[in-house]
């Protein structure tokens, strides 16, 4: 099938941040975006407690499962559990530059691999009807890019791949930490703008240092879509303006109280499950970022919502620290 997804705003998945709880504060911001979960091993979407690792609110759609993997068969039987429980998308991870999956064969070692890769899509398409999608980067360690995210690419296409989103940085897998992955190895998005004009009918997305939306705007004007991954969750709040700035959407730009007080709802029925609100309140210490006021709020989330019986009036009580222009509420 064709990619059928308005993916030109993709908010990138992160290991630690993006579980259920963030991606529902994210799509209060913004109806258009695609959100991604964390990786997700296809041993534990196999054989573990899938509403905990792979359960999510139906409020999140249009939302993407990204699996780690490298045996076909098992990719195919987590894509279709995943595609079961109501995924938009099945995302195979290509560049986590961890040691834990290196250990496992996958991640962006699978750069090294393409014809497994290629397989893998191969049968994850034929085991579901939703898209199937890869995230990679440009290369790793001693590969010359220019050469081998060619081949990588071209395999993966000839498989069927549905869009690739590609981190504009090589990941060395020996010699750098996963945070240095992050942020040492030079970005190149020329080469990525150069992989868009060698494969015009693949829908391919740019991701790796984009820190404003304003810039993933002029990368718009060379490759399909923009993944956004540490900008969109540390200053959470550029999201409120994506549908209108990405997608044209003339509707009301949501208003950031009126996104607290839906916060606060959320952590009320998700307390009646046993959720702690600070695993909630982490996701949203960035929310005022900028704006007078956001140390109150900042310093208000992070020391009140780990005390013993917290609960969602620490985000209604945040509310009333700053008013709607983002100013100090008065005394």
């Amino acid at each position: 099938m064709q990619y059928t997804q308005e993916f030109r705003f993709l908010v990138a998945p992160m290991m630690d941040w993006t579980d259920r709880h963030c991606r529902f504060f994210h799509r209060l911001m913004t109806r258009r975006a695609l959100l991604y979960t964390e990786m997700v091993t296809t041993g534990a979407v196999i054989h573990g407690d899938r509403d905990r690792l792979i359960g999510f609110n139906e409020e999140e759609h249009p939302v993407a499962l990204q699996l780690g993997g490298s045996d076909p068969e098992a990719l195919a039987i987590a894509a279709r559990i995943g595609a079961d429980r109501g995924y938009d998308e099945i995302n195979l991870n290509c560049g986590c530059p961890s040691d834990r999956v290196q250990s496992g064969r996958f991640g962006a070692c699978l750069m090294a691999e393409p014809d497994l890769v290629a397989r893998s899509v191969a049968a994850m398409k034929a085991a579901v009807d939703v898209s199937v999608t890869v995230k990679c980067r440009i290369g790793i360690d001693d590969q010359d890019p220019e050469a081998s995210l060619f081949a990588f690419v071209r395999q993966i296409a000839g498989a069927g791949v549905d869009q690739i989103t590609i981190h504009a940085r090589k990941a060395w897998l020996k010699g750098l930490s996963p945070k240095e992955n992050r942020d040492v190895p030079p970005l190149n998005y020329d080469l990525v703008y150069n992989v868009k004009r060698a494969f015009p009918d693949l829908p391919i997305a740019i991701n790796g240092g984009i820190p404003t939306l304003e810039e993933g705007l002029e990368h718009l004007r060379h490759v399909d879509g923009i993944m956004l991954g540490r900008a969109a969750y540390q200053t959470p709040a550029l999201l409120l303006d994506v549908d209108r700035m990405v997608y044209g959407d003339d509707r009301p730009v949501p208003d950031r109280i009126d996104v607290l007080e839906a916060m606060v709802d959320y952590a009320a029925r998700q307390g009646e499950v046993g959720v702690r609100v600070a695993s909630i309140t982490r996701h949203m210490l960035g929310f005022w970022h900028g704006l007078p006021g956001a140390r109150a709020y900042r310093r208000h989330l992070s020391t009140e919502a780990v005390k013993p019986g917290a609960d969602y009036r620490v985000i209604a009580d945040a509310i009333e620290l700053v008013d709607g222009r983002g100013l100090m509420a008065a005394e």
